[in-house]
């Protein structure tokens, strides 16, 4: 059973506040303060900006404080080796010879004792539960930490020295309160674990007592299952009424480990014929939440790299704004000659059919949009925000949109690209910029190689929209492109951090040109909802 999150959380934030106070004359607490209200329901966000705070911050002590707390965000979803790498930059900020140091260290290291612990490592956990013991001025958390430190030698199987630590703890504890039904029932369990025949039942009843007149469901949840664990072989009908208890307040504190947990009890304890229903649930739950670690794990990782390519983004602003002008005067000339040059040409063939006309001029308008607006777009991105101005390369792209133009009107067959992974690569690189960060997952070589090239040749204008429209609507500071093969059909799922799509809105020429690509290739043009705010749009195409 995992400790409530936000109970650590609690403390942790106690010891802050007491630091803060000493260090607020000097230091910006605005993007902390504002991380720590995304806590409770947030914690992607409150990551993102403690992450930003930890990068920014001139203040040692707030970053250390940043990347704890990003650490405890990290091992609540699972993610207990990047906790550990978060908590060792935490320590690279604190200095045990600072009295204003102290407590985050402690904090600090119990973290890491409980990380180790969760790893199975608890050698050096019972290290790490040590020194928070010794740096610990705050007294509740030099309880935690000896309650932590007889947990680790209780799954080592050291219980002579947990029951000692249990002791220890137990006498300090005030009788009858949650703390104490707490300690009683480590105690017990530990006791009973230690020898067999040990009567644990009564001091177990006493603890469930306490925590029942407390309407303490965590409490609850730990003697349900400390009391099925320990009449499993003797009083087997107990058993399974405290597993069912359990399960029901698990799913009440909405805590998918501590149901699976349950659930497993209760497959080993009911009788074969009514185990189906809560082996299937536990199958559901377990995949469930290797799916929402696996996610959490991405997004931390994401997250760093942005702020990382923040902290280089002023070198890839300094241009020389003279030329950027010329240059976008000169982009604006061949725009403007183009789309000239292409009324001009619609204007010949309007005598024909009415539904060839209409054919026509649906694909005129796709390709003048991708060739020549999105392609000028594309261009202009490049030189606002490239890391440097390349002539040769400027005129080279110029002339290939220059030939696409006169070739507008002919329908070729689509060569096989063979690198169709760097040409994605190329596309998607030309709208990173100093304020939108792209991430780009899937895009491999043997993935294009599965995909026909008629099919290649329509995502390249497809994705292009998608990025102009990004960079022009969305307001986003990041965004995450993802490739994927799945039965025999592609997934594009482009997402960001913007402002969203709006319940009902008008899709403009380009938004609508890749509805009817899509279409073409009988796939599907999905806008996704987000909970979290942002815009998710998914391109499903069918390979054959």
């Amino acid at each position: 059973m995992k400790k409530p999150f936000l109970f650590l959380l609690s403390l942790i934030t106690l010891i802050a506040c007491q630091q803060a106070r000493h260090q607020a004359a000097r230091t910006d607490w605005k993007v902390y303060t504002k991380a720590y209200a995304f806590l409770a329901q947030q914690k992607d966000s409150a990551f993102y900006y403690f992450n930003q705070v930890a990068a920014t911050s001139k203040d040692s002590l707030q970053v250390a404080m940043s990347y704890n707390i990003m650490a405890m965000i990290q091992s609540d979803a699972g993610d207990y080796y990047g906790a550990q790498e978060s908590l060792s930059l935490s320590l690279k900020s604190l200095d045990e010879q600072r009295d204003t140091d102290r407590a985050t260290l402690a904090s600090v290291y119990n973290e890491l004792g409980m990380s180790s612990t969760n790893l199975k490592n608890y050698g050096p956990a019972l290290l790490y539960f040590d020194k928070a013991i010794h740096l610990a001025g705050d007294t509740n958390l030099k309880n935690l930490a000896l309650n932590n430190k007889a947990l680790a030698y209780q799954k080592k199987k050291d219980y002579r020295r947990a029951l000692g630590l249990y002791r220890q703890l137990i006498k300090k504890s005030v009788k009858n309160g949650t703390d104490y039904a707490r300690i009683l029932t480590n105690l017990a369990t530990t006791a009973w674990l230690n020898d067999p025949h040990y009567p644990a039942g009564a001091e177990l009843h006493q603890a469930l007592r306490i925590r029942e007149a407390a309407k303490d469901r965590w409490g609850l949840n730990s003697s349900y299952l400390s009391l099925a664990a320990y009449y499993v072989n003797n009083r087997p009908d107990s058993a399974l009424y405290y597993a069912q208890e359990r399960y029901a307040v698990a799913r009440e504190l909405n805590s998918p480990d501590d149901q699976m947990e349950a659930l497993a009890a209760l497959v080993n304890l009911l009788p074969a014929g009514n185990v189906k229903p809560y082996f299937a649930r536990y199958t559901s739950l377990s995949d469930s939440l290797q799916t929402a670690r696996s996610a959490a794990k991405n997004q931390f990782a994401l997250l760093r790299y942005h702020v990382g390519e923040q902290q280089t983004a002023n070198l890839r602003l300094q241009k020389d704004n003279s030329e950027r002008k010329f240059q976008l005067s000169v982009l604006l000339i061949i725009l403007l000659a183009v789309v000239a040059g292409s009324l001009l040409w619609y204007r010949k063939i309007r005598l024909q059919a009415r539904e060839k006309l209409r054919q026509n001029e649906l694909r005129l308008s796709q390709k003048v949009h991708d060739v020549v607006a999105n392609g000028i777009y594309r261009v202009m991105n490049e030189v606002e925000y490239g890391p440097e101005l390349d002539k040769e390369q400027l005129l080279d792209q110029l002339e290939l949109m220059y030939e696409q133009s006169r070739d507008i009107t002919y329908e070729k067959e689509t060569p096989v690209n063979s690198d169709f992974a760097e040409k994605i690569t190329t596309l998607l690189n030309a709208f990173k910029s100093g304020s939108i960060k792209l991430a780009v997952s899937g895009n491999e070589t043997a993935l294009w190689q599965a995909v026909r090239p008629a099919i290649q040749a329509e995502v390249a204008p497809m994705l292009q929209e998608l990025m102009v429209n990004m960079t022009k609507h969305s307001r986003a500071s990041q965004a995450l492109v993802a490739f994927e093969l799945h039965n025999h059909t592609l997934l594009i799922d482009y997402r960001d951090n913007g402002v969203g799509l709006p319940d009902h809105f008008d899709q403009g020429n380009g938004l609508r040109n890749t509805g009817n690509r899509i279409k073409a290739l009988r796939g599907d043009l999905k806008f996704v909802k987000e909970a979290a705010g942002g815009a998710r749009i998914q391109l499903l195409i069918p390979l054959s």
